[in-house]
């Protein structure tokens, strides 16, 4: 009974602690954002209205780190950062949000006087302030040097935030204009999902195109299906946030059996937004008509011996090296079941530009031996 006690206070005790330390971190890149907001919006005032140059800002970070010996964070392109991140998100909220700034949403200070801009405040505080300060300095700065418009910004720090992205992983995404891509996905929604709004939910849930950086393939094992499988099994969990953190996975070669014969689903995730199964299957080349038909049949199957009561039917995502979109079109036509058709990407090739300074692989065995 005294260990059962013991083991109890020592839960709850690890739980607080991490709480706490959630809490701390969170609390403190909050105070670190608006520092680094109040020190832009000082340089860019002096740049304005004493014509501050370059010089001058580099001497004062030099000063800065003279004065307060072991500061970090202060550099040069850092200040000139800080300035970027004032004027961008200033530009930004006196054009949409007229008096409301960032310094009053990082405070929680809305005080303006018109009740329906407070409202507008109020609405955005309780919607963004959140992801704004759950995401760290440079991840904000990757985000506005990288996106012009508001609304791209503000999706950007939604997705860091939520999915836990690094500063690598949001970089890729703004490589690939994931923000303008949303919803591009050759899909057959509009015929399959009655609902409009399970049908947006389901195309903001799903992407044109993956890059899987994490998978190494070989030029000789790139048309193995069953390797690209294994490759992404053994890296789930990065699989997963390249999808989404709304997907949960079930398992690879899901066996599904109808009529006493044995058919195998390659990928099986439940997605918690769209409280359905999602089936993939993987192709390594060119995606082909008939690839349907059998995903068809497997969500069928789902949805008669798998899916629950309470969920949404289910989605079936063809994931292929190569498509093209007029085929997909046309391929999508009578059939019943949701589907869409994605490509992706792996890191399988070394760029040209490294290609003659690594040795190749014979030449790194050689010298292991």
């Amino acid at each position: 009974m005294m260990q059962d006690n013991y083991i109890q206070t020592l839960i709850n005790l690890k739980e607080e602690i991490l709480k706490s330390r959630y809490t701390i971190a969170k609390v403190a890149n909050r105070e670190l954002l608006f520092l680094y907001y109040k020190v832009g919006k000082t340089i860019s005032e002096k740049v304005n209205a004493d014509k501050w140059g370059s010089k001058t800002i580099q001497k004062l970070s030099v000063d800065l780190q003279r004065e307060l010996n072991g500061l970090r964070g202060f550099s040069f392109s850092n200040l000139k950062n800080m300035r970027l991140f004032y004027e961008e998100w200033q530009a930004s909220f006196s054009t949409d949000f007229s008096k409301i700034t960032i310094s009053q949403l990082l405070t929680g200070q809305l005080q303006d006087s018109d009740n329906q801009q407070n409202k507008i405040g109020q609405t955005l505080s309780g919607q963004f302030i959140n992801s704004f300060v759950n995401i760290g300095f440079t991840s904000h700065i990757e985000i506005i040097s990288k996106t012009a418009s508001i609304d791209s910004r503000l999706f950007y720090i939604a997705k860091s935030a939520q999915e836990f992205w690094s500063v690598r992983t949001l970089k890729q995404h703004l490589k690939n204009k994931l923000f303008e891509k949303q919803g591009m996905l050759p899909n057959n929604f509009e015929q399959t999902i009655v609902s409009s709004k399970e049908r947006k939910k389901a195309l903001n849930n799903f992407r044109d195109h993956y890059l899987l950086d994490f998978i190494r393939i070989s030029d000789e094992d790139e048309e193995d299906e069953k390797l690209l499988e294994n490759e992404i099994v053994k890296n789930i969990k990065k699989f997963i946030i390249s999808l989404g953190n709304d997907f949960a996975f079930i398992g690879n070669q899901f066996r599904i059996i109808v009529a006493e014969k044995e058919y195998f689903i390659d990928l099986l995730f439940f997605n918690r937004k769209l409280q359905s199964l999602v089936a993939f299957e993987l192709k390594t080349g060119e995606f082909k008509p008939e690839y349907l038909g059998k995903m068809n049949f497997y969500l069928s199957t789902l949805d008669e011996y798998v899916k629950q009561e309470h969920e949404n039917s289910s989605i079936g995502i063809i994931l292929c090296k190569e498509k093209e979109n007029k085929i997909v079109e046309f391929s999508f036509r009578d059939f019943n079941k949701a589907m869409g058709v994605a490509t992706y990407k792996t890191s399988r090739r070394l760029p040209e530009k490294y290609k003659n300074i690594l040795p190749d692989a014979e030449a790194l065995k050689k010298l292991m031996d």
